[in-house]
């Protein structure tokens, strides 16, 4: 059976992929989809900034060494057919430890 894949009218250019070093634990046993973990945020400079709770890391934008599709599937009576939503082409990195954010 053929698989149909075709492009959106407009692809958006905003998306990237979040990559961190490390592990996400909860005090839980519940999963992480469709959950709020953090904020995301850039610097004047464009230095991303991600706060998860009372911690802050500090991340860095870069290419893609593949870019990734992401796809849209769309089933109709007899077909199932994919459209291409957009085209990833940046990560942003988190390696480093985060920082604790202390108040005064």
């Amino acid at each position: 059976m053929p698989i149909l894949i075709k492009l959106a009218d407009q692809l958006d250019s905003s998306y990237a992929i979040i990559e961190l070093q490390g592990d996400l634990k909860s005090s839980g046993d519940e999963s992480y989809e469709s959950q709020y973990v953090g904020d995301l945020h850039f610097t004047k400079t464009g230095t991303p900034l991600l706060i998860i709770g009372h911690h802050l890391l500090l991340g860095k934008e870069m290419p893609l060494d593949h870019p990734l599709a992401l796809l849209k599937r769309e089933k109709s009576d007899d077909d199932t057919e994919f459209v291409v939503q957009t085209i990833v082409t940046k990560k942003i990195i988190f390696k480093h430890r985060p920082k604790p954010i202390v108040g005064m």
